[in-house]
């Protein structure tokens, strides 16, 4: 059985943090914007840490597991 847990906690979070999609920190003109679809290094930056703190929890701290088959 392959467990698909990783791979899918990894590419909702990478949609959902994606700089400008749904929301952007920190913003241009604000802290956080929403759905300005712009992004800048400063928040790809805030993003990925923000990324890596989310997989850590779910899959090191937390053990999210889906078996498929």
């Amino acid at each position: 059985m392959s467990d698909w847990g990783p791979v899918f906690i990894s590419v909702v979070l990478f949609i959902l943090l994606s700089p400008g999609l749904l929301f952007q920190i920190p913003g241009k003109h604000r802290l956080v914007e929403f759905g300005n679809f712009q992004t800048s290094g400063v928040s790809i930056v805030v993003h990925a840490i923000i990324f890596f703190g989310l997989v850590a929890l779910f899959l090191v701290a937390l053990g999210v597991h889906m078996f498929i088959g």
